[in-house]
């Protein structure tokens, strides 16, 4: 029975990680709701995390009711008037007992823009969420300081002690390299190599050392089930050959995953001194491709690392912010990239992840570290916010395609149009559920 404490201890973790993570972009993308309706004028009656029994609750001076319930699964914010927590309805015995000033605080008797604006502000709250954490990561560990200085150099079979910590990069094997923009030109152009003649400036005198190629196959992490962790490889580890087959730069091993067609691979390792043999079993998966869109490859989950890292500098607040905003636009792109190549089957369904795959990844991710974790909340958060935008009855993007008939025609869409866009909006966002759910299953444990 002793071999079922750590499948035990693993199960718990990744649920209490993934109950943490889906928990804080629900509570964050529910508080946008809640305090713009406030801000706008329309009463909030309960803001509830989670559905189901109530586990704690207090009222605030506002006389909206904060609570806790049992199923952490989702959140919703009640508004005074409401039939259900969806708003989609109002309560017609409620309304009637309201004098008109009354009525103006529910998001039914509220002006146009005051309930747009209430719509509008979850998925706006999740895309700041994630906006912030971009930014403040960018602030928290910095940029590359230029022109280019050794803050370390990393174990790797080729290493040798000429290069140093201190060292002010000048040029690799005579191509200037004292920018990180020269520095990756030269990489291009000169050939790979186990070690490398480097011109540095060292107390104020300019020297010629040697040091290792600039793109080794040293691992730095892994994704998510990833088929190179499945095997036993560790960060740190180098991979200096690929069936007998000696190589020397990360592009090699790309080259040699890409073209096994999902066929074993033998790899070599460096390990800490040692060399030693695994055998991974490359994994079909659909990727961004340079150029946009997605593309087919066959992957071993192995994220490259710098042999050598340059000391960091931190950027001004309006520089870090224009990465969180690129970052943030980035995430966005890629989801609207994703759903487009789905829906015309240039890659596989098993792209779409369902809630057994994020609560897996939660996990792995939060095992990793606390910043891997935060950042990867921002992530989620940020492709959350863009789904809400999708206009489909039901999620704030079809709410808001209402309010743009209501301010185009002066009305809103009759009753029983609304109730049949409202059905068909639930029937498809159920069915995606059950689909993306199926898929988990199917892709990840079937195939």
């Amino acid at each position: 029975m002793d071999s079922l404490i750590p499948v035990f201890g693993n199960l718990a973790f990744t649920l209490v990680a993934f109950v943490v993570a889906l928990s804080v972009i629900i509570a964050i993308h529910e508080y946008g709701h809640y305090i713009v309706g406030r801000w706008s004028g329309i009463k909030a009656e309960v803001f509830s995390l989670g559905f189901g029994p109530v586990l704690a609750s207090r009222v605030d001076k506002h006389g909206t009711r904060w609570q806790i319930a049992a199923l952490p699964f989702g959140g919703y914010v009640k508004f005074l008037g409401d039939k259900s927590a969806a708003s989609d309805k109002a309560d017609p015995d409620v309304l009637a007992e309201l004098t008109p000033e009354e009525r103006r605080h529910t998001m039914h008797g509220a002006p146009l823009w005051a309930r747009a604006a209430t719509v509008f502000a979850g998925p706006a709250f999740n895309f700041i969420l994630s906006f912030l954490i971009f930014t403040a990561f960018v602030l928290y560990f910095g940029i590359q300081k230029e022109p280019l200085v050794v803050s370390e150099v990393k174990p790797h079979p080729a290493a040798v002690e000429g290069l140093a910590p201190g060292d002010t990069l000048v040029a690799i094997e005579g191509v200037p390299a004292a920018t990180a923009e020269q520095m990756n030109a030269a990489a291009d152009e000169i050939e790979p190599s186990p070690s490398l003649d480097y011109t540095v400036l060292r107390d104020g005198q300019e020297i010629v050392v040697e040091g290792p190629w600039l793109t080794p196959p040293i691992a730095s992490d892994f994704s998510p089930d990833s088929a190179a962790a499945a095997a036993g490889m560790e960060p740190g580890d180098v991979v200096v050959s690929v069936n007998g087959t000696t190589i020397a730069d990360f592009q090699e091993l790309n080259d040699a995953t890409r073209n096994s067609e999902g066929k074993p691979l033998n790899l070599g390792i460096w390990r800490n001194g040692e060399t030693l043999t695994l055998s991974v079993t490359p994994q079909r998966r659909d990727t961004p491709a340079p150029d946009g869109g997605f593309e087919t490859r066959y992957l071993i989950g192995m994220h490259g690392g710098a042999v050598i890292d340059f000391e960091t500098e931190t950027p001004g607040v309006i520089e870090a912010m224009g990465y969180g905003a690129e970052r943030l636009w980035f995430v966005v792109d890629m989801s609207v990239q994703g759903i487009w190549s789905v829906i015309n089957q240039d890659i596989s369904t098993c792209a779409v992840s369902g809630p057994i795959t994020i609560a897996k990844t939660s996990g792995e991710v939060a095992a990793k570290g606390v910043s891997d974790f935060i950042f990867f909340i921002a992530v989620i958060s940020a492709a959350v916010g863009f789904m809400n935008l999708i206009p489909v009855p039901v999620l704030d993007g079809g709410h808001l395609v209402f309010h743009a008939w209501e301010a185009l025609t002066g009305h809103p869409p009759p009753d029983r149009a609304m109730n049949v866009m409202m059905g068909i909006g639930l029937f498809l966002v159920l069915s995606l559920m059950v689909f993306a759910f199926g898929n988990d299953i199917w892709c990840r444990f079937i195939l």
